[in-house]
């Protein structure tokens, strides 16, 4: 099983970034796809997840309305739109998939299956 996470980088405050993570010996479609950042010197935090159809999504207050989570179950792959990046928003971000039900989607330690992370880092 792999979840490979893509489209990090270096932006400026203000930019948008979108972030993928594309699956592999799994079927995305029978897990709930979240969402978790860890910034240095912090623990990882949830971030957002989305349902097993995308029908729904969950977010941490901190969002705000500025990112947004779906999924395409037909190309296995989850994603993260980042609008209105600020330097706060400096951190690791990961993918995880959960087979849990959607109450239980906002603990990390209810994720089956992680991705490596990918890097976003916001300047000022």
């Amino acid at each position: 099983v792999q979840l490979a996470e893509s489209g990090g980088g270096l932006v400026q405050a203000g930019d948008s970034l979108r972030v993928s993570c594309a699956a592999s010996g799994i079927t995305i479609s029978s897990f709930v796809m979240g969402w978790f950042r860890q910034a240095p010197g912090k623990e990882r935090e949830f971030v957002g997840a989305v349902s097993w159809s995308g029908a729904h999504k969950v977010y941490a207050d901190f969002v705000a309305g500025r990112f947004t989570a779906s999924r395409d179950n037909a190309k296995n792959t989850a994603y993260l739109q980042m609008n209105s990046l600020q330097p706060a928003d400096t951190a690791v971000y990961y993918c995880a998939a959960s087979t849990k039900g959607w109450d239980l989607i906002q603990n990390e330690y209810e994720y089956d299956y992680w991705g490596q992370g990918t890097q976003v880092t916001v300047s000022s």
